[in-house]
């Protein structure tokens, strides 16, 4: 016997929002029962799009699914999950998952009392390129982090760092796997209220360190890190979804060659780069698909709210750090 539907709802069908809609009402084992939107054309267009209907409440949306993704501005977080999750839904929030530490942990509480399953929307731990990551990179001693886009309005009711550097805060604290010793950060204010470019210098207990830059500022958009280890040097794009490794083993080959004279120094075709076999996916999909089994099974998400809590925390503290100097 088929297992029955999880209803499901997006609170928030803006830029993100909406594709949170498109998918739920493409994976074959959910009904999108409906959203609730502030917008009259907005909400129109997707339900329309969609066939779901539009509810006038949060508490009515609750009422009527099993899980709902939240994906209001960062600032109202708390204020819409708090109630859904009273209504025994479980939620996948966008991230960060909320503006505050003392938010997140109102949210966290409420979940389990509720007994109800928070993932947080880390989209590219889902990524095809962290499943390689987190396969390869086993021992990181030096990571380098760059997240650049054009400036937009949307996401500046928070600075970049929790807009998004948090992106590569959540990616770093899951491959290194360390207490952190050390926090060293700069941020720059341009066009919004809060910093829009931001440097963070982060260093480890087991002596590991990441410099994530982001910037809200760029021509481009960009999305690449750079992990160097014992045994190897990775450098992955998750935007694009490619990369290409080195190996140790492979240069120790390299300059064997190069001793008994089978290859040139300086002829870089020789140096064996190897490019990662990605298989590309649409993180998203793959994200909600993952939080809707979490749902059926009764499991924990791969993301759950601990790990949005330790991001959001990181972040906080790099923000706090930045506003001091700035002040």
């Amino acid at each position: 016997m088929a297992k029955p539907k999880i209803k499901c709802g997006v609170a928030g069908v803006g830029s993100l929002g909406q594709h949170h809609a498109r998918i739920y009402a493409s994976l074959p084992n959910v009904e999108l029962v409906g959203i609730y939107e502030t917008s009259d054309v907005r909400a129109a267009e997707i339900c329309a799009k969609h066939n779901c209907r539009r509810f006038a409440t949060i508490a009515e949306l609750g009422e009527a699914c099993d899980a709902v993704s939240v994906v209001v501005p960062t600032d109202r977080h708390a204020e819409v999950a708090l109630p859904l999750l009273e209504q025994g839904c479980h939620l996948l929030i966008e991230k960060p998952i909320c503006a505050s530490l003392a938010e997140a942990e109102q949210v966290l509480a409420a979940a389990q009392r509720a007994n109800c399953l928070v993932q947080v929307g880390h989209v590219e731990h889902f990524n095809p390129v962290m499943s390689f990551l987190e396969k390869h990179a086993n021992h990181p001693q030096y990571i380098t982090a760059e997240r650049l886009a054009p400036y937009q309005t949307r996401g500046t009711e928070v600075g970049v760092v929790l807009d998004l550097m948090i992106h590569d805060i959540g990616i770093v604290l899951a491959l290194v796997k360390s207490p952190i010793r050390k926090i060293d950060s700069v941020g720059i204010s341009v066009l919004s209220k809060t910093e829009d470019i931001a440097n963070a210098r982060i260093e480890f207990a087991n002596d590991c360190v990441a410099n994530l830059s982001a910037s809200r500022m760029s021509l481009k958009k960009n999305r690449e890190i750079r992990i160097f280890q014992d045994n190897a040097y990775l450098s992955l794009d998750f935007m694009n979804q490619k990369g290409h490794l080195v190996k140790k083993s492979d240069l120790i080959t390299y300059g064997l060659k190069l001793k008994v004279g089978l290859a040139k120094a300086g002829d870089s075709s020789s140096i064996p780069v190897n490019e990662i076999p990605i298989e590309k996916g649409e993180p998203l999909a793959i994200e909600l698909a993952h939080f809707i089994e979490s749902v059926s099974a009764a499991q924990q998400p791969k993301v759950g709210g601990a790990l949005g809590k330790s991001a959001l925390e990181v972040a906080i503290a790099i923000t706090d750090q930045i506003r001091a100097k700035t002040n």
